[in-house]
């Protein structure tokens, strides 16, 4: 009987740590120069998506800041304020990541694909890694630091 109601506990229980584990994701983050903050969310489609809620100089010529290096004319004047830059993370238990994003820089106007990560246990640092090409060793990694 002990054997079951461990069986049965355990199989409760997993999917709901998993699930806690990749909602750590979420919250408020400084990016790596502290020059913005990005909100990352789950969406209903079950994917984490992050948008610039916080910029240290939100203006330019007195104007808020658009996406001008943006090469398409119509996205280059959009606001920087809520644009969508993380997109698409799906958390992959096995190896304890979010893969299949992207990731959107505002400072070139180019669209990486990316994946983030925690390291040992540390929740307050969330590793992003962008890349080419689908090669992961082209790419840059950088480090968001969680807004308390």
């Amino acid at each position: 009987m002990k054997k079951y109601l461990f069986s049965a506990v355990f199989i409760l229980f997993v999917p709901l740590f998993l699930h806690a584990q990749a909602d750590k994701i979420e919250g408020t983050w400084y990016n790596d120069d502290k020059t913005s903050t990005i909100d990352i969310t789950k969406g209903s489609d079950g994917k984490y998506v992050g948008k610039i809620s916080w910029l240290d100089e939100p203006n330019e010529n007195g104007k808020p800041k658009v996406d001008d290096e943006n090469s398409d004319p119509e996205l280059a004047k959009r606001p920087i304020m809520g644009l969508a830059i993380v997109n698409n993370f799906e958390y992959d238990s096995k190896k304890e990541r979010w893969i299949e994003g992207s990731i959107y820089d505002p400072k070139n106007g180019k669209t990486y694909d990316c994946f983030a990560w925690f390291e040992d246990g540390d929740f307050d640092n969330l590793y992003i890694k962008g890349y080419v090409a689908g090669i992961k060793a082209l790419g840059r990694k950088t480090i968001w630091e969680k807004k308390k």
